[in-house]
């Protein structure tokens, strides 16, 4: 399997690459305790089948559904959200005003999916209290051919203004695998000290922005000695992680187009950092 992250290739190889570990038995047990302890154990938690598929597959297809005509490749339908290649012209920079995931974050279509209660449930057992969900809910849309891809990076160094007790939850809109453009997490690395992985921030295709760890994935695990894990994500899987674990996203480079949500809990009564207190925008700076 041949894979990269904003065009630097990366070898799947054991040394570089290990399988997520699946906890829906946990949830199946009905003990939040272990639950929690998993995840901090981890730093993640791999949830196979946690939301309805068919549900999934409908919020991806009302998408694509906002899309001009040309997105999507001829003979396939919006649930497939197969690329064609091509962009629209007319379709605005992605995210921004005009753009229908601009729009689509502030549907009502989306809000009902985000509402889920089993969402809110599995964030109040995490929590461990009653949790609420930041405004600042993100939609995440890549299509082979851009080379661009989530650098290694920290979710707290996104959302340092407020407390630490959040947990972020990553779902994939339809299937995807890791080739689609999949998150991937570096193995027990929410308890490195920041310190251990702050010289990687110099080794950036983005030098004015230091919240970025690092955009080549094989050199962040090599440096850090630790391996990228890794899942064939299905429509209906959820991740849970915690806001210190490093983690990115590969290119994707299939035909089938990767589509995710991050939505964010935190403890009732913590104060959250004020950025992601207003719906998401691709040029809000947060």
């Amino acid at each position: 399997m041949n894979l990269s992250s904003n065009g630097l290739p990366i070898p799947f190889t054991p040394e570089l690459f290990g399988p997520l570990r699946p906890s829906a038995d946990l949830l199946e047990s009905r003990d939040p305790g272990a639950l929690r302890e998993r995840l901090h154990a981890d730093g993640c938690l791999y949830l196979p089948g946690l939301l309805d598929r068919a549900e999934v597959l409908r919020l991806r297809g009302a998408y694509f559904s906002l899309f001009p005509p040309g997105l999507l490749a001829p003979g396939s339908g919006p649930e497939d959200g197969v690329f064609s290649g091509r962009v629209p012209e007319e379709v605005p920079e992605y995210g921004v005003a005009g753009h229908p995931a601009y729009a689509f974050v502030r549907s009502p279509p989306f809000d009902r999916f985000v509402a889920d209660p089993v969402l809110s449930a599995l964030a109040r057992q995490l929590l461990g209290g009653d949790a609420e969900m930041l405004p600042r809910r993100i939609l995440r849309h890549f299509h082979r051919g851009t080379r661009r891809a989530s650098r290694a990076h920290v979710d707290f160094d996104y959302m340092d203004e407020g407390s630490p007790r959040v947990v972020t939850f990553w779902i994939p809109v339809g299937d995807c695998p890791p080739k689609t453009g999949a998150l991937v997490y570096l193995e027990g690395s929410h308890r490195l000290p920041p310190e251990e992985y702050a010289p990687l921030r110099d080794i950036t295709d983005r030098p004015g922005d230091r919240r970025q760890i690092c955009h080549d994935l094989e050199l962040t695990a090599r440096t850090l000695g630790r391996r990228w894990l890794y899942a064939d994500f299905a429509a209906g899987d959820v991740m849970v992680h915690l806001p210190r674990i490093i983690h990115a996203s590969l290119d994707t480079t299939t035909d089938a187009m990767r589509l995710s949500v991050d939505t964010r809990f935190v403890r009732s009564g913590d104060t959250p950092d004020p950025r992601w207190l207003r719906p998401w925008a691709a040029d809000d700076g947060a």
